[in-house]
């Protein structure tokens, strides 16, 4: 018969028959009725490396590191853009299972990327954050140096709006938020210093001009709780303040 041969894998007492297609591989398949392959019949074997198993070297399972599916990737990046618009329209405290909802995901999907609505608000902070660094890249890249400014600090407006509504809630992150505002801290004034050194030596703002003074004064207008609409006025501000900072008198005169 062709179908299989017998062979001697550990001592003249201990026969075995094993396939002839994985006889060169080591891997002993079972052939008898009812019999199963341990990794299934036609099944391709994971990464592995060599073992010995009854007598006859197998390959051992490794596990391997993967990134994230595109599609785990998408779903994740969807909540945070839902749950940025949800908590604006209705609070920190809408339902998770609503915000699920809108981003047209099942609950178990968002609590596998964010396990708790801390989590989730973290994140939404985090991403706002990280645009603004990316933004300051891109359009550093893309715009003058006089419209990248601009173009940024309208961004900033935007980013304000976001931090005002989240950081009460952050609160109660472990170790509290002094830790996540630092990070983001360092994110936001290196990028208005890049930003603004480009202007400057470029001739298109006074060289005497604190970068730190724009976003002082665009936070100063966010605090005024008595305007609702502050963001407007902000980026009005903007204009004014990109206006005032044009080369000519200097701030000591």
């Amino acid at each position: 018969m062709n179908d299989a041969k017998t062979e001697d894998v550990s001592g003249r007492n201990n026969m075995r028959r094993v396939s002839p297609i994985t006889r060169g591989a080591g891997v002993p398949t079972p052939l008898w009725r009812g019999e199963v392959h341990p990794w299934g019949m036609g099944s391709a074997l994971p990464e592995q490396s060599d073992v010995v198993f009854c007598g006859a070297v197998v390959k051992k399972t490794k596990s391997v590191q993967r990134k994230p599916r595109a599609d785990a990737q998408r779903n994740r990046d969807r909540i945070l853009e839902v749950a940025k618009l949800a908590f604006t329209r209705s609070g920190t405290d809408i339902s998770l299972d609503e915000v699920a909802r809108q981003a047209g995901v099942g609950p178990g999907t968002l609590y596998r990327h964010f396990p708790t609505r801390e989590a989730l608000l973290e994140a939404v902070y985090r991403t706002e954050v990280e645009r603004l660094a990316a933004a300051q890249k891109e359009f550093s890249a893309t715009l003058s140096p006089l419209e990248a400014l601009r173009a940024w600090m309208m961004l900033f407006v935007d980013y304000i709006a976001t931090k005002q509504l989240i950081a009460p809630a952050l609160n109660t992150l472990i170790g509290g938020k002094s830790k996540l505002f630092e990070y983001s801290g360092e994110l936001i004034t290196g990028a208005i210093h890049s930003l603004v050194k480009r202007a400057v030596d470029s001739g298109a703002i006074r060289a005497d001009l604190d970068p730190l003074d724009l976003l002082r004064a665009l936070v100063g207008v966010s605090n005024v709780s008595s305007i609702p609409d502050w963001p407007a006025s902000a980026r009005r501000l903007v204009q004014i303040l990109l206006a005032g900072s044009r080369p000519g008198q200097s701030l000591s005169d």
